[in-house]
């Protein structure tokens, strides 16, 4: 069976550097850090302080108040972006066409954690008598593709992934197959995460995978480097409007870029650190380029999963040269985390904003605060400053928790 080509027709996005794709953008041109102490609570006692918090984003602005009260905070995100997905696509269910044929898939690593800490504060000072008749329809990580979905009508596939720091990378690239072999025409897709907050900073300190740079938290996250000490927890959402080439051509859409590949895998070793040697991230990013149908020297960007760990980074490195070989030292390598922290499992959508719009610019995003690389992280990081350059062809990493490898695929559309 021959698979459809599959087009980005709009973009949305939620993050510490900007609450829409132009603040977004300009917030990556100027290679602006997201971080700072953290506001969304008293952070005194923890040993990080600080974060990538989306503080420009008011849910108000796209949905009313008691919209706003019956939704948690990774759902309000997801619907805003969702939005500005549809606004900038200019999506439209024609008269004749049917809603079964439009999809809603989108991911997220753990859901409504603000609510559940919110409401099981309520329990115990006052009784289960008082817990929210909204808290479980808050907290259900489909609660932001069930939302979108009423939003717009959609009634095709509707769901969410779940895997970690990968989930939304899943969700994009299930997004890709549901319309390449004919399940859908067009599905709104991405993925959104809020975990700004006691449970998750702490949860992340126990395990010391946070930075704790709190002298310095705009310099913290520094994939690649050195002196890395651990990631800075994001926050955000990522959506997009994926179409059916033929849909898109037909109502004079624009294009950002195409949906070229999909691969996944898992390391099936540990629960929270990487393979050493990458071999089965490796086997995703080769997945990937081959269902592109493109040739691994065609790839000349990757946008890194790059949390600034000590195991990731060198991890990665490590695969990527695995897969490209002497392609490797020619490519371009970069890791937007750097400037809007590791949004969990919205990262990969977050991260494709970047890469659509550097598809559409001719701009690669850089890895910034990279001054003192590490000696087996040797790859062309794109350090400290965007570098004009088209990308033709370009794979997006994700690897979270639970071993779980993905990679997309995207290239400028011709």
């Amino acid at each position: 069976m021959s698979r459809r080509r599959v087009v980005i027709t709009g973009v949305g996005v939620i993050s510490s550097i900007g609450s829409d794709p132009s603040t977004f953008w300009n917030g990556i041109l100027e290679c602006r850090s997201g971080a700072g102490p953290i506001t969304a609570f008293d952070a005194t006692d923890y040993k990080t302080r600080f974060a990538c918090e989306a503080s420009g984003f008011d849910p108000s602005e796209t949905m009313d108040g008691k919209l706003v009260r019956t939704v948690d905070r990774f759902t309000q995100m997801a619907i805003a972006a969702s939005q500005q997905a549809v606004d900038d696509s200019g999506l439209e269910i024609g008269e004749d066409e049917d809603p079964q044929r439009f999809g809603v898939i989108t991911g997220t690593g753990i859901g409504g954690l603000l609510e559940i800490e919110n409401q099981h504060s309520i329990l115990l000072e006052r009784g289960p008598s008082r817990l929210s008749p909204f808290f479980i329809p808050k907290i259900m990580m489909n609660a932001a593709s069930g939302q979108v979905a009423i939003r717009y009508g959609f009634q095709g596939p509707n769901y969410a992934t779940a895997s970690a720091c990968a989930s939304s990378q899943h969700a994009l690239g299930l997004a890709l197959d549901s319309i390449a072999l004919g399940a859908t025409d067009v599905v709104i897709t991405g993925g959104s995460e809020a975990c700004v907050c006691p449970c998750g900073i702490g949860g992340f300190n126990a395990m010391k995978a946070l930075s704790t740079r709190n002298d310095s938290p705009q310099s913290a996250s520094r994939p690649f480097t050195a002196s890395r000490d651990g990631f800075v927890l994001g926050e955000g959402a990522g959506m997009f409007v994926f179409e059916s080439l033929e849909r898109a051509k037909a109502r004079g859409a624009k294009i950002y870029a195409e949906v070229l590949g999909f691969g996944m895998t898992d390391d099936a070793d540990h629960i929270a650190a990487p393979l050493p040697d990458g071999a089965l991230a490796a086997a995703a990013m080769r997945a990937a380029v081959k269902q592109s149908g493109r040739a691994i020297t065609n790839v000349n960007y990757v946008n890194a999963h790059g949390t600034s760990t000590p195991l990731n980074d060198k991890m990665e490195t490590r695969a990527i040269r695995s897969v490209f070989g002497e392609h490797a030292d020619s490519m371009m390598v970069s890791s937007t985390k750097s400037q809007v922290g590791h949004c969990l499992g919205a990262s990969g959508a977050v991260e494709l904003v970047a890469i659509a719009m550097g598809i559409e610019q001719g701009i690669v995003p850089a890895t910034i605060n990279h001054d003192d690389p590490d000696p087996e992280c040797d790859l062309d990081y794109v350090p400290n400053a965007p570098r004009e350059a088209q990308i033709e062809v370009a794979i997006s990493n994700s690897f979270g928790f639970g071993g779980h490898n993905a990679c997309l695929c995207v290239g400028r559309f011709a």
